[in-house]
């Protein structure tokens, strides 16, 4: 069974393409968000595709965020296991979602497991787009240049000498 999230994220159709997760939600029972939830999860993990990839680990962060926590059904208080926890704060997130993911299974959906879930799947997003935006400049060759340095010294861009040196010691510098 697909919840029909998938078509949003990879439907070439604008019309389905664009709408919203917030309307895609509306009405949905806790048991629907939380299976909708695991199969984006499937589907980013697969996925090769980035846009949606990232796609994917947003909706599951608003799902999280927003849509989980408006339901009276759920329970709203609930511990956040300490090594998830650090490993959120090390931007270990895919440990952390791990370690969270667990907790949920074992003690069932909270609002305090969903904040954390919204907050580590939510920075994965930016990670996995800061590490993509890495490879593209280290595999761009005119950027090599940044990444043979081992020191200072190594630095191939030089300010030419007659640009700081002044012609005499009342003249002014050559630069503005």
């Amino acid at each position: 069974m697909t919840s029909g999230l998938l078509d949003i994220i990879s439907s070439a159709d604008p019309a389905t393409r664009d709408l919203s997760i917030d309307r895609w939600c509306e009405g949905r029972s806790i048991a629907e968000l939380l299976a909708a939830v695991d199969e984006l999860d499937a589907y980013r993990r697969r996925e090769t595709n980035l846009y949606q990839r990232v796609r994917a680990l947003f909706f599951i962060a608003a799902i999280h965020r927003y849509h989980l926590p408006a339901h009276t059904g759920l329970v709203r208080t609930g511990r956040v296991p300490y090594e998830g926890f650090r490993h959120l704060l090390e931007r270990r997130f895919e440990e952390a979602i791990a370690i969270f993911q667990q907790a949920q299974r074992e003690h069932g959906s909270s609002e305090t497991l969903s904040s954390a879930l919204a907050a580590a799947h939510h920075a994965l997003a930016f990670q996995t787009l800061a590490d993509q935006v890495r490879r593209t400049v280290r595999s761009t060759h005119g950027n090599a240049w940044m990444f043979r340095l081992g020191h200072p010294l190594d630095q191939s861009l030089r300010v030419r000498r007659e640009l700081v040196t002044r012609e005499s010691a009342d003249a002014h510098a050559p630069y503005p």
